[in-house]
């Protein structure tokens, strides 16, 4: 059976596509017992190193949880900060108005040339130099701010690709009943580019909570990836043990919001596709104009 994507494979492909597989997953085997095998041979499987993990809760209790913390609080600020301004910033870039669209695509290409490293480095010493933040707080205000700049840039050109990727035939058409631009924009484009736009949003999602560990590396924020550093120092050079450990809430974390992202799209399409409202002979006529034309029914009689 043919699909839409590609034709049905015959038997030679079979075998091909079996073999294939077949060499993948014994260099996948291979690969992972040479890792296994050097852990080992390190000493870094020792039932020691991974006890703190799994016998008790005071590694989480006191540092896990902490970062954890310090790592969402950081995100989610950044995110409820950037998606707001990173759609003002991608509908202004696609404004009439020259003195309007200029400026702001230059400040979206600005900041999204510039990695958020950089930008949370300078956040840091923007702080420090001209406010009265204390130190304690600068590392969180830098690392947000370093977030946002970057992420909203980023979010502001998927809201711009977005929204021109729809057919111009919905924007003439809203035109030709007389509704204004912004009306235009608020009840057609947006509504219709969200669910095309949803997995590219929470990619970028994704990637806030994972540059919040840079905040960590560099600026010494407390996060969950400086946590496992100081988690391994204390517990004694369990450093593999505390980054898998770390590596795996980083995990579950981002593929939650990946899943929710998938649930989300599903439901909006699925309501795209049906209002869920049953219509009835009433309604039909009423839709079709044949009550008001007197073609058939009650009008046609009379």
């Amino acid at each position: 059976m043919s699909s839409v994507l590609y034709d049905a494979q015959g038997p030679r492909a079979k075998r091909r596509n079996v073999l294939y597989t077949t060499v993948f997953l014994v260099a996948l085997a291979a690969v992972l017992w040479w890792v296994f095998k050097a852990l080992d041979d390190k000493g870094q499987l020792e039932w020691v190193l991974w006890k703190p993990f799994f016998s008790g809760t005071e590694a989480y209790s006191t540092y896990i949880w902490p970062g954890l913390q310090n790592t969402l609080k950081a995100a989610a600020l950044a995110m409820v900060i950037a998606l707001p301004l990173g759609a003002t910033l991608g509908i202004a870039r696609l404004s009439d108005h020259l003195w309007i669209r200029v400026p702001v695509g230059m400040v979206v290409e600005f900041f999204r040339a510039i990695p958020v490293l950089v930008l949370m480095i300078f956040g840091l010493a923007l702080f420090a130099q001209y406010t009265d933040v204390s130190s304690d707080d600068r590392p969180f205000y830098a690392v947000v701010t370093g977030l946002v700049l970057y992420n909203a840039s980023v979010l502001a050109e998927i809201v711009r690709a977005g929204i021109l990727a729809l057919p111009k035939g919905q924007s003439e058409a809203a035109m030709a009943i007389g509704l204004r631009k912004n009306q235009v924009m608020r009840l057609i484009l947006l509504p219709q580019s969200v669910t095309a736009m949803l997995p590219a949003i929470v990619s970028q999602l994704v990637v806030i909570v994972k540059d919040t560990a840079l905040g960590g590396a560099v600026l010494t924020y407390p996060e969950l990836l400086a946590s496992a550093n100081t988690m391994s120092g204390y517990y004694g050079a369990n450093i593999i043990a505390s980054l898998t450990i770390v590596a795996v809430i980083f995990v579950i974390i981002n593929f939650s919001l990946t899943s929710f992202a998938s649930w989300l799209e599903g439901r909006l399409r699925r309501r795209k596709k049906s209002t869920g409202a049953v219509l009835g002979p009433e309604d039909m006529v009423n839709i079709s104009g044949t009550a008001a034309t007197g073609a058939g029914g009650a009008g046609g009689a009379a």
